[in-house]
């Protein structure tokens, strides 16, 4: 016979974490879905929206504010209030995409079915938390957006506006990575870091990339020194760890070797 009580509490002392309520994770998506939902669903309600969030978001407050005077509950006004910049953002991304993608039948396509645009839209709907500091929430928030487009985009980031990534599965960009306007990428770029200690966190270890470059696909770009310059091309499949000057093109140049039939 299995001894329960044994087994549970054995389970409990091996429990490390006080804090960790994975309703936190499932609660975070619902205010995601419906944050996203409030700004581009038409038409609805949005004085009841608005309400409805707000009470989603004190939830959030109490399963992820572990300070016992809870300063992050005083975040939603501030919050709320940069809403209209983050939708006014969103739009002429949706409109970056229509104009660089000829399948893009609509722009309401764009809304409805990229994985790109819906990637964008949560990182920048949690950037805007994570500039107030308010804790995990948005790191949740991009997670979820990972979950469903596989698209990593970390809050942290900076990305300037119109931004496009075309089918954008497998695009990986780091917490500091920095991303000036008018900047093209497609599927399985990395912008990512070469490895550093735990406690350089605070350095900028992820590359920036200047106004109006293109990225094609896998190209992967490290390091918090590397500096892509403006109006350059970088081709598919390329590694980089150093940076290139404005109005560069840079190719990675595959060896092509013909097999030679042996004759019979």
């Amino acid at each position: 016979m299995i001894n329960k009580d044994k087994i549970v509490n054995q389970i409990k002392e091996h429990k490390q974490n006080a804090n960790l309520n994975f309703r936190l994770k499932t609660d975070t998506q619902r205010f995601t879905k419906e944050l996203f939902a409030t700004l581009f669903n038409f038409p609805n309600d949005l004085d009841e929206d608005l309400d409805r969030l707000e009470r989603l978001f004190e939830n959030l407050v109490e399963l992820a504010c572990w300070d016992i005077d809870k300063k992050c509950s005083k975040v939603w006004d501030e919050y709320v209030a940069e809403l209209p910049e983050v939708l006014r953002k969103l739009n002429l991304d949706a409109e970056a995409i229509f104009n660089n993608d000829p399948a893009a039948a609509s722009i309401e396509e764009v809304y409805l079915a990229y994985p790109g645009f819906y990637a964008i839209a949560i990182y920048r709907l949690s950037h805007a938390l994570y500039k107030k500091g308010f804790p995990i929430v948005p790191r949740l928030m991009t997670e979820y957006a990972h979950h469903v487009t596989g698209v990593d985009i970390n809050p942290g980031a900076e990305i300037g506006e119109y931004f496009f990534m075309d089918h954008a599965t497998g695009i990986v960009i780091g917490e500091t990575a920095v991303i000036k306007d008018h900047v093209k990428l497609y599927q399985g770029v990395t912008l990512g870091a070469l490895s550093v200690a735990k406690d350089l966190q605070a350095v900028k270890r992820h590359p920036t990339i200047e106004e109006n470059v293109t990225i094609y696909a896998n190209a992967t770009i490290l390091g918090g020194d590397t500096t892509i310059g403006a109006n350059s091309i970088i081709g598919g499949n390329v590694w980089l760890t150093k940076s290139v000057p404005p109005y560069s093109l840079v190719s990675h140049k595959p060896e092509i070797l013909i097999r030679e039939l042996e004759q019979k």
